[in-house]
């Protein structure tokens, strides 16, 4: 969700750059998604008649072999620890937790997270209904990196907004949105014109195979702004800020526990080993998790 020494001294050196499945890092690997509108569903009571409980509950642990967001690897490609607990409510108020190893120590070998410290810690809450078969989530995301090295980088953590439409018709279903951290914010904060402000749109869609476990999602994405400065001809000029992101993932899921493969890639350029020497390239990952 975040970065920064690299493009910061890669901005200086010509001639003077960071963030969360549905959307803050991503439970979903290569997904937005925050992890808010992941986890924050309503309750369905089924055949249940009984009133529903007023808060419920909710979360999980997830393994993965490379944690990528907005396609953009926090590990080095190496794997992570995933966990999130969600508090969520009977009219639609959720509040909840998402975190994750990372790959940000003082000699990280992810060099835009360089100092940020072990752990990205996503701190969320927002309300989600649905209307008229239309399901709708809003809320905001602060992006909190524990015991990041102050000597290294001062300003890391940022809020982010988020909202998103979805729809479902049988197996098939289909959500846009968009995440907005308005300027201002110091984890942002890495032009000397204070254009430090980044929306990330994304639509996605995904089919359920039928009589199967299995279920097929794609995602795209772009981001403008702050972030979108890890695009090489970011080095360059500082207003080529702008990437694509995309992911295909094949999930099955029994009772508590999905697997998944994903396909993650962006559009960032590979000149002189750019995008792969970063990782921003192309890779294929894998996840399990167990959710309760």
């Amino acid at each position: 969700m975040r970065f920064l020494p690299l493009a910061a001294a890669l901005l200086v050196a010509a001639p003077a750059y960071a963030q969360s499945n549905p959307t803050p890092p991503d439970p979903v690997p290569g997904q937005d998604n925050s992890p808010a509108t992941q986890s924050a569903v309503q309750s369905n009571t089924g055949g249940d008649t009984s009133p529903p409980k007023p808060f419920k509950i909710t979360g999980g642990v997830t393994g993965v072999s490379d944690y990528r967001f907005r396609g953009l690897t926090q590990t080095a490609g190496d794997g992570a620890i995933q966990g999130t607990i969600n508090i969520n409510s009977a009219v639609g108020f959720y509040v909840g937790t998402w975190a994750s190893s990372i790959d940000g120590g003082r000699r990280s070998r992810t060099p835009l997270l360089v100092g940020y410290g072990p752990a990205e810690v996503d701190l969320y809450a927002g309300y989600t209904r649905t209307f008229h078969g239309v399901g709708v989530d809003a809320g905001v995301l602060y992006y909190y990196y524990a015991g990041h090295f102050k000597d290294v980088v001062r300003n890391t953590d940022f809020f982010e907004p988020y909202a998103n439409l979805s729809y479902t018709i049988g197996p098939v279903a289909a959500k846009i949105g968009a995440n907005y951290a308005w300027g201002g914010q110091k984890g942002l904060d890495f032009r000397p014109n204070n254009s430090d402000d980044n929306i990330y749109v994304y639509a996605e869609g995904s089919i359920g195979i039928p009589h199967t476990p299995l279920t097929i999602k794609g995602h795209g994405g772009r981001t403008q702004g702050s972030l979108g400065l890890a695009n090489i001809d970011s080095v360059i000029n500082p207003n080529h800020d702008t990437y694509y992101d995309w992911s295909v993932t094949g999930e099955a899921v029994g009772g508590p526990i999905k697997v998944g493969v994903s396909y993650v890639d962006t559009n960032i350029s590979n000149q002189g080993g750019f995008a792969r020497t970063y990782g921003r390239g192309s890779t294929v990952l894998g996840y399990v998790g167990l959710s309760f």
